[in-house]
């Protein structure tokens, strides 16, 4: 296989991703309804209904014109060999291979990051702020784009320092050691990310002694869940979205409360949802996601170490010596089928792991505070009722709300 083959694959792998991801929006979108759908039992009302019709709308053309310009930036990249222009441009600021490396992948981040920050400040004071959502100063977006900055260089340059030398020191068999080492990470950010990275960007406090707090205390006693740690998290500073999560493992169990959350959702609504995600606990789904994602991880590095010597790969991309950086690139773009495979039998899991939360949740009879707290959040969020079908199947990781709603309440009859 030449490199011109690999060339021709590549840009019809880029080509068809784009496409089927268009297709799939634009059979979204034309499923939206400027009406409720019967099953919907009146969840919104009329303006407000009218509202979250408008939102997705907007979303979506929005979408499609951030998309196809990323699409004409990709293809001209792969056409017009920019891969080689900034490895040439790193070679020209540094001759050490491994400063290559990182001054490459720097240049990367940073020109595509920079590229796509007017259509992040369009999305966060335009079109979330025309629409209620934004809460987010000016202030506030700068920090935590500097903020990003400083952890993607703090933690990438010594995670990409570090597979290269993996790959130096061993070759093919590179991908175990590496394999170990994000393994390693995966399970350090689980446990300590609350502690380490959530601060840097928002205040956390423990939920103060009250109703709330004895009713999750008690829920939690009821169900044999041991909890010690129950904090409120400042989520209004950027959005008036709300939303909880449980993080960690083991003693390092805790859980996380939108402040938003809280000022939405009445106690046992509140409650339910914590049922929902303790039945996730409880059904062991944290740690089956967490060994489907070692295993799929496991497979792209253990292909990758198969293709990474393969100087085709960088003469594809208009380089043409073999060199680390370029080969990954090329990989990465010929393993998006097979991610994309990977990726849906994902969604198809975890939607079957949403019903088994929910039906948790259902057999401590918080059945219909569950249903309540999720049409509150429906139309808080302004949230699509009538998706399409396949939309749903390729990119949804929860079931839609009305089918949850449905589940909820058949649960809810068949405890009676």
């Amino acid at each position: 296989m030449t490199s011109q083959i690999i060339l021709i694959i590549i840009l019809g792998i880029v080509i068809l991703g784009f496409v089927f991801e268009q297709i799939l929006d634009f059979l979204n979108y034309k499923n939206l309804s400027s009406t409720q759908p019967p099953e919907a039992e009146n969840i919104y009302d009329n303006e407000k209904y009218l509202n979250q019709y408008n939102y997705q709308k907007i979303n979506y053309k929005f979408g499609l014109f951030e998309g196809s310009l990323g699409f004409v930036l990709s293809i001209s990249m792969l056409l017009f060999y920019g891969f080689a222009f900034v490895d040439s441009l790193a070679k020209d600021i540094v001759t050490d291979e491994r400063l290559v490396i990182l001054v490459f992948f720097g240049l990367m981040f940073f020109a595509f990051d920079i590229l796509s920050l007017p259509f992040n400040i369009y999305d966060t004071f335009v079109i979330e702020e025309k629409f209620g959502f934004n809460k987010t100063t000016a202030k506030t977006f700068v920090l935590d784009k500097l903020k990003s900055w400083l952890l993607s260089i703090v933690i990438g340059a010594p995670v990409l320092l570090a597979v290269f030398w993996f790959y130096k020191q061993t070759g093919e068999m590179f991908w175990i050691y590496t394999f170990l080492l994000f393994v390693g990470i995966s399970l350090f950010f689980l446990l300590f990310y609350s502690n380490l990275i959530v601060p840097l960007f928002n205040k956390q406090k423990p939920l103060e002694e009250g109703e709330l707090k004895s009713a999750i205390k008690e829920f939690s006693d009821k169900a044999g869940f041991s909890l010690k740690d129950i904090y409120v998290i400042d989520g209004s500073k950027r959005s008036s979205k709300a939303n909880a999560y449980f993080t960690g493992l083991g003693s390092k169990k805790r859980i996380v409360l939108y402040d938003t959350l809280i000022n939405d959702l009445s106690v046992n609504e509140i409650v339910a949802v914590l049922a929902h995600e303790i039945g996730h606990n409880k059904k062991k789904h944290v740690y089956s996601g967490l060994l489907l994602s070692f295993f799929q991880t496991g497979i792209m590095l253990y292909v990758l170490s198969l293709f990474l010597d393969n100087p085709m790969l960088t003469q594809a991309l208009g380089v043409s010596k073999p060199a680390f950086h370029i080969s990954i690139i090329a990989f990465g773009i010929l393993y998006t089928p097979v991610s994309m495979i990977l990726g849906m039998a994902n969604t198809i899991i975890s939607r079957k792991n949403e019903y088994a939360a929910d039906k948790y949740a259902a057999e401590y009879g918080y059945a219909e505070h569950l249903i309540s707290a999720l049409k509150k959040l429906t139309v808080n969020n302004l949230s699509n009722l009538t998706p399409h079908p396949i939309y749903v199947f390729f990119h949804y990781s929860h079931p839609t709300v009305l089918q949850r709603i449905k589940f909820l309440k058949l649960q809810s009859a068949a405890a009676e």
